[in-house]
């Protein structure tokens, strides 16, 4: 099933999973060396993402939620386990083709935007086009930082930006090469209040509108309860993968 077969809802309302899984994390461990000694971050992940859906992850700090999402992404190899994204077995890839796989498949969003300094607006959205070898890069990335509100703000760099406007660069760039998963880790947490409203409402609604599969990390449970289901990470493990809550919901919903 393409992107723009995936199921398209209201980030009001509850999603049905799609048959089509986007992201398998199968019996995942990550352990790292420290000088106290070797330290399991994570400890026999088990996990499956649907196409389109979007999903919250909370827990404590040191959970595993951010080093989760970084496995999913390619940027962290495992110790042990499968990962498996967009049908592709990380594993089997090296360091390029990791990239390259992160390029077309995965988009993701930080906390601390991650934009180059010395790079406009519009250069910085530009960056994964260019590398995927896009003719008209800067062309759709103009569209892209056009959809979030800084059609006006092409030309200036990072430093002339308000942190909600190069949190919405960072959010067109990570979308603009259409990746079939999302993923934000806390995309809020450097904003205030009310521009991090306006950045939540942004990235629903773009994945929305592409069908585009979200894993949204975050300590914020009702920014988590927005998404079709909440899995929450305890110790490196899964506790709740969410999936009897969200099946409640949609017999509640009469679906």
């Amino acid at each position: 099933m393409s992107k723009a077969q995936s199921s398209a809802t209201s980030s009001n309302s509850i999603a049905r999973p799609s048959n089509e899984i986007i992201v398998e994390l199968d019996d995942v461990h990550l352990k790292l060396d420290s000088g106290a000694g070797p330290v399991n971050i994570l400890r026999g992940v088990n996990l499956q993402v649907s196409a389109g859906e979007r999903v919250g992850v909370v827990g404590p700090s040191g959970s595993g939620k951010s080093t989760m999402m970084m496995v999913m992404a390619g940027l962290e190899r495992p110790s042990g386990g499968v990962v498996r994204v967009a049908g592709q077995h990380l594993g089997k890839l090296d360091e390029d083709g990791l990239a390259r796989f992160r390029r077309q498949h995965v988009g993701i969003v930080f906390q601390a935007f991650h934009l180059v300094p010395t790079m406009t607006a519009l250069e910085n959205v530009a960056i994964p086009l260019e590398f995927a070898g896009v003719a008209d890069a800067f062309d759709r990335a103009r569209i892209g930082l056009e959809q979030v509100g800084l059609g006006h703000r092409i030309h200036h760099y990072p430093g002339q930006l308000s942190g909600g406007e190069q949190q919405r660069t960072a959010l067109a760039r990570a979308f603009v090469t259409e990746p079939s998963l999302l993923l934000a880790d806390e995309p809020t947490g450097n904003l205030d209040i009310d521009t991090g409203a306006t950045i939540v409402k942004l990235l629903f609604d773009l994945a929305e509108r592409r069908g585009t599969t979200l894993v949204l990390i975050t300590h914020d449970q009702s920014l988590a309860a927005r998404c079709d289901r909440t899995v929450r990470l305890a110790d490196g493990r899964i506790a709740d993968d969410g999936q009897a809550a969200r099946r409640a919901k949609l017999q509640a919903a009469g679906e």
